[in-house]
């Protein structure tokens, strides 16, 4: 490059497409909620029951992260346990960082919400007609709630979906891309949507609840169906909300390493069960680390498996559940069995090679207690939320719970807005792009890519000079891509990617501490003087 020549500047637009009202359909409802796991069903049920509902997905109904889930729910159900010891385990798990009074609220909410589920035919596991109590890390009781054995994510899915279905207000649009928030006079009044069959269309609304999802799919290792690629907290950003402790990710222990395969999850259930983890020398090494061995809290056994993965220059560590005896795991465990078995693992004589994956996004859109954000008009929860509950690493099977209790808060809270007379409307917008003169980069590349270099700079260890290369990274990616007037899901995903990871990077980077799921190697220490919530700039859009 000639030394007189200037350096593209990345272009940061409000919206990534054309919108012209004037020339696009148009779409009326009472409340939108975009997402279709548990947050965004349970929050669609709730809506209801005061107006008309949207529910727009990505994909088909059952493809989100709630419904891959194969841990349980946590909740307190034994004469021997207590709230009090729920609550502690949840605050310890998150380093200072828990909102107490959320915390409060929802485990003491966890007895309800299982009597609904049940109430609503949710197959939970039981012994003599008592609903069947696990353990999983971080827990010092028996509260785990499962359904067959690992699929309980997917029998909550399947259960609220049945409600949905049943609900004459509400009203679904699948295999749907949303592509941006829409806000006019300070609220957030809808969002701007593609669809195969109706192309691109407004969809306006009284009030939005974004549920849709985390951001596992940034990085290459990760247990996150393909949807998951951060496209709400993307949106939301550009729309004016703040996000909030995004350099929270949980990385989960145990995902299955097979060359060349997707990582899939190995329940923390199985450890709780009795499963061992094995070094490539064939010891047992989590009681060199913590004082609760296997189930130690998930950012602990990630960083001892990939410590002894680095001594030992293995791909893996292993899961030892021989002891356990293969119809013991068939029967408690039959989606992992049948995993296991699909790969000619024998769970009677073989070990299960496993590895760190992310996981969990515990940051997101920032709200409050009863699940509003900073910008008018939009709810969030879910794992796209950041509610104050996991604080800086979320404890074992608390996901479920959430999601079902700011589901229905936020629900519940629309009710509340449409009753008071907010209503759709419709505005009249003309934002045009202008076509980009800068080279085009080969998007499925840069995709590909960037999922690569957050695992190696932005993954479960960092710091500090492999974190300003990725914003290095990602800052010349996004000159060439950011710019672009796009067509597809496909491309706009690609943006929304690259947006949501440079906002990581640089929460990451601004974290001088380690605390809970972030380990930086140059901070090795918590920092008491950190203990506070980070929070992204407010985006600077054209």
């Amino acid at each position: 490059m000639n030394s007189k020549s200037k350096k593209p500047v990345k272009t940061l637009r409000r919206y990534l497409a054309h919108i012209d009202t004037s020339r696009m359909g148009h779409i009326f409802s009472d409340c939108i909620v975009i997402g279709s796991g548990v947050a965004g069903l349970r929050a669609a049920l709730a809506a209801s029951e005061q107006g008309n509902v949207m529910l727009i997905t990505k994909g088909e109904i059952p493809a989100s992260n709630s419904y891959y889930a194969q841990g349980g729910i946590a909740a307190v159900m034994r004469a021997d346990d207590s709230f009090e010891s729920h609550i502690d385990d949840t605050l310890r798990a998150g380093c200072g960082l828990c909102d107490l009074e959320v915390v409060e609220r929802v485990i003491r909410e966890a007895p309800g919400q299982m009597q609904e589920l049940c109430d609503w035919q949710t197959p939970f596991d039981r012994t003599d007609g008592e609903l069947d109590a696990g353990r999983e890390g971080g827990h010092s009781n028996y509260r785990i709630a499962h359904a067959h054995g690992d699929a309980t994510g997917r029998a909550i899915v399947e259960s609220l979906w049945e409600q949905v279905k049943s609900n004459k207000r509400i009203k679904i649009l699948d295999n749907c891309f949303c592509i941006d928030l829409l806000t006019a006079e300070g609220r957030c009044v809808g969002v701007v949507t593609w669809h195969n069959n109706y192309r691109m269309q407004c969809c306006w609304s009284g009030c939005v609840v974004l549920a849709s999802g985390g951001a596992g799919r940034i990085w290459r290792e990760t247990t996150n169906p393909e949807i998951a690629t951060g496209d709400g907290l993307a949106m939301a950003w550009r729309a004016g909300a703040i996000l909030s402790d995004l350099e929270f990710m949980q990385f989960h222990p145990t995902t299955l390493y097979i060359a060349g395969a997707e990582r899939s999850l190995i329940t923390e259930a199985l450890r709780g069960a009795g499963a061992y983890l094995l070094n490539s020398e064939g010891r047992r090494f989590m009681d060199d680390y913590h004082e609760m061995g296997e189930l130690a809290p998930r950012d602990i056994v990630s960083r001892a498996i990939f410590d002894q993965m680095a001594r030992s220059k293995s791909t893996s560590v292993y899961l030892d559940v021989r002891h356990l005896g293969g119809k013991m795991v068939a029967s408690k465990f039959p989606t992992i069995s049948a995993l296991c078995a699909s790969f000619d693992i024998d769970v009677d004589h073989d070990l299960i090679p496993v590895r760190p994956s992310a996981h969990y996004m515990i940051g997101g859109v920032k709200t409050d207690a009863d699940g509003r954000t900073n910008l008018p008009g939009l709810y969030c929860c879910g794992e796209a939320a950041c509610t104050g509950l996991h604080g800086a690493n979320r404890l074992a099977s608390n996901s479920l719970l959430e999601a079902l209790v700011f589901g229905r808060i936020c629900g519940e809270n629309v009710c509340k807005d449409l009753a008071g007379g907010i209503r759709p409307a419709m505005f009249t917008m003309d934002y045009e792009i202008e076509l980009s003169q800068r080279t085009r980069l080969d998007v499925p590349d840069v995709t590909n890519s960037l999922k690569a270099m957050m695992w190696r700079n932005v993954g479960l260890t960092r710091e500090e000079g492999l974190l300003s290369e990725a914003i290095e990274i990602i800052d010349f990616w996004q000159r060439y891509v950011m710019d672009k007037l796009f067509d597809s899901p496909d491309q706009w995903q690609c943006q929304n990617m690259l947006t949501v990871s440079e906002l990581i990077t640089r929460s990451a980077l601004q974290r001088t501490e380690s605390r809970g799921v972030h380990y930086r190697t140059d901070y090795p220490e918590t920092d008491a003087s950190q203990c506070r919530h980070s929070e992204t700039e407010p985006a600077q859009l054209s």
